[in-house]
């Protein structure tokens, strides 16, 4: 089948076209500027980059210059749209209502709709994009895969906060986790290179990039994360702070004199890496303004690998034990530096890293030494390539 991947933003859509059986990419692309003005920029497989300015009012418009542009006697990798078998889209929040990709029909997307308040800075344009879509292709069917559906497995002893119960019973504030697609795919392959079921593995799956996230699967199942109710919690990030004590909110707010949007402005916006070192949220930066000597910089990587060192070695105790740790994400799957300060020390826990193999860059290979008792794995991810997959799954079920 050929799956269309759509990831819808507020004024952008990220977009790839995969077939669900070679598992190849056909073509990929951008819109941005959607509703005051227009850009694309489509890059078909093995052929040069085509960018133009293109007048997209709405998301719907964004839609259909994509399929012409599938189309397109010089740029297109398809005879005719009518070749698009299914639209797999990229839902950040499924809340408590999904824990499985969905087939999207009117009772899904009131689903959806009631999550908005779990996620409103996404899923109103994810929601946007499945309504254009529906509006431009009618008959094609659509599906929903949910960031958050693969940490639905954890327990509520890890799901729970230590607040007053009633906010959950009323609101579903819990932990709900992100980067579930992404540590749903590293998992598998990482079973698969290691000769193993995941069905009898105990891994460790760090999704570290502009957003950063640690996840404990056992038997297959996440049942710890470090993000929480939003993806703010957790580790600290390219922007964004990870956990605080929230009592220092009130200190400096009141010293300040911020009010709560400028507070989360700065713990979402100004925090994190970028916070700490004053130099940028790019982590290849902080690694070029620490070899000059910057204090900050090198400070900024230290608490961000000594926060993901700490997140591995207590996933591995939520789990009673460890087979792998996996590596993924943009500055996991790229920089062999930072895999080896954050696993430094971690020989405790069976991980002992071969310096030779670490010099890996962007594909999946096992960097422990042959002697290590448990893998240390470094996994590009590939979340689109999920999305695709189980909407292939879920479109030919209909077939049947």
């Amino acid at each position: 089948m050929k799956i269309l991947v759509i990831n819808a933003g507020s004024s952008s859509l990220k977009y790839q076209l995969l077939d669900s059986e070679t598992h190849d990419l056909l073509a990929k692309g951008l819109c941005e500027r959607i509703g005051i003005g227009g850009h694309i920029k489509h890059t078909p497989t093995g052929r040069e980059a085509y960018s133009a300015d293109i007048n997209m009012p709405t998301h719907a418009e964004a839609i259909q210059t994509v399929l012409d542009l599938l189309v397109h006697p010089e740029h297109g990798v398809l005879n005719n749209v009518s070749e698009i078998d299914a639209v797999g889209h990229r839902v950040v929040h499924g809340g408590e209502e999904f824990a499985n990709s969905v087939l999207i029909d009117d009772d899904v997307m009131k689903a959806m709709e009631r999550c908005i308040p779990l996620a409103p800075l996404h899923n109103p344009a994810n929601i946007t994009g499945i309504n254009a879509c529906a509006a431009v292709m009618p008959g094609v069917p659509n599906v929903a895969v949910f960031d958050t559906a693969f940490h639905q497995t954890l327990p509520p002893k890890a799901f729970i906060f230590a607040l007053p119960y009633e906010y959950y019973e009323k609101y579903k504030v819990r932990r709900y986790g992100f980067h579930g697609t992404s540590h749903r795919y590293v998992a598998e392959r990482a079973a698969a290179l290691m000769g193993r079921p995941l069905e009898e593995l105990r891994l460790v799956t760090c999704h570290l990039g502009n957003g950063s996230s640690v996840c404990a699967i056992k038997n297959g199942k996440s049942i710890e994360t470090s993000m929480g109710f939003t993806p703010l919690d957790g580790l600290p990030m390219g922007t964004r702070s990870g956990a605080v004590d929230s009592g220092i909110l009130e200190f400096i707010m009141n010293r300040e004199h911020l009010n709560i949007s400028e507070m989360l402005t700065i713990l979402n916006k100004k925090s994190g890496v970028l916070g700490i070192s004053g130099v940028s949220s790019d982590f290849r930066d902080l690694d070029e303004a620490a070899a000059q000597g910057n204090e900050r910089a090198k400070l900024a990587i230290d608490v961000f690998t000594y926060k993901v060192t700490k997140r591995i070695g207590s996933a591995a105790a939520a789990m009673g034990g460890l087979d792998g740790v996996i590596f993924t994400a943009g500055v996991g799957e790229n920089s062999a530096e930072l895999r080896a300060q954050i696993v430094d020390g971690l020989e405790f826990i069976g991980l002992k890293l071969d310096p030779e193999k670490n010099k890996t860059r962007g594909k999946e290979a096992i960097i422990s030494t042959d002697d290590s008792p448990n893998k240390i794995l470094v996994i590009p991810t590939n979340e689109e390539l999920v999305i695709a997959m189980d909407t292939a799954e879920i479109v030919s079920k209909l077939k049947k």
